[in-house]
């Protein structure tokens, strides 16, 4: 087995007089500060599928992502650090020069092959994961984002480094569903899981959880609620006033965070207490799943807009 962290990631009490005047505790856990390439929620989601390809004899991963994704990053990272090799398929055009993430996976050894809009929307169909097949030979496949069963595994094991009983709520940013369907699984109808969607009509994401879990153990869970009016527009979509909470954030508490996801659900929940949504005394957990690694390509992309 691979060596996991030895430490739990450490979890921080947030100190704002917002969160005083509304009597809510709001605490952080660091995920962020798992790994240096292989943070937050990727290296929970990784760590099973990585040790089931080792241990079944496969040689090559291959994943899907868009451009700037944390996922493909880490996949390459991970890759690198357990010995296999790694094949990004990227939806959309190659651009030259590579943006930082997909230098950074290269760089890291992933092998990057592009797809069209049109086939990338059948990426999980088995004649299209057949045909790559034919192309690239035998690999272990993970899906986009990383969410399967292991990966709900490795997230369900964070309930594991909590009291749950401190805490009313725990929140995560959704892009696939992996680490809100490990949450709630983990938590066992215990505490209430609250899931920040970064997609506009994240509607599929209830039938993407409860198929997760399902895959997991056989179980649906009800202990989870979906907020989704904090997604600014869209995957990687931002106001200016998303921006400027997030460069707050970070100048009040030294923590950085990303626009794409930790930052808009931290947004969220600060919103919700402003709105009154949590009664007095209610006691919050947030999981920072990482991503930060995406900073820097919205710099590029939008201009230095983020605090690095």
């Amino acid at each position: 087995m691979h060596p996991r962290p030895a430490q739990p990631s450490p979890i921080q009490l947030l100190d704002d007089p917002l969160l005083e005047a509304a009597r809510v505790r709001l605490y952080l856990k660091r995920d962020d500060l798992l790994h240096p390439h292989i943070s937050g929620n990727k290296w929970r989601k990784l760590y099973y599928n990585l040790e089931a390809a080792r241990q079944q004899g496969w040689e090559r991963l291959l994943t899907f992502g868009g451009a700037y994704s944390n996922h493909i990053a880490a996949t390459a990272a991970a890759g690198r650090e357990w010995g296999l090799q790694t094949i990004g398929i990227i939806r959309g055009e190659e651009h030259l020069p590579l943006n930082p993430t997909l230098q950074f996976a290269r760089q890291q050894g992933m092998a990057l092959h592009y797809l069209d809009r049109e086939a990338y929307r059948h990426k999980d169909e088995p004649a299209q994961l057949e045909a790559l097949q034919q192309q690239l030979g035998p690999f272990y496949y993970i899906p986009e984002g990383g969410s399967n069963a292991l990966a709900v595994k490795g997230c369900a094991e964070l309930v594991g480094e909590l009291d749950v009983q401190q805490y009313d709520f725990i929140a995560t940013a959704c892009g696939t569903g992996g680490t809100l369907a490990g949450l709630v699984a983990g938590l066992n109808r215990r505490q209430q899981a609250l899931g920040f969607p970064v997609l506009r009509g994240s509607s599929y994401l209830k039938g993407a959880v409860d198929a997760l879990t399902e895959a997991y153990n056989g179980q649906c869970y009800q202990n989870y609620q979906l907020m989704p009016d904090y997604h600014f527009g869209g995957y990687a979509k931002w106001t200016p006033e998303l921006i400027n909470f997030i460069n707050l954030f970070r100048d009040k508490t030294g923590i950085p965070l990303d626009p794409i996801y930790t930052g808009k659900m931290m947004f969220g929940l600060y919103d919700l207490v402003k709105k009154g949504w949590f009664k007095p005394g209610t006691r919050l957990l947030a999981i920072h799943t990482g991503g930060l690694q995406g900073i820097k390509g919205f710099n590029e992309r939008f201009g230095e807009l983020v605090e690095g």
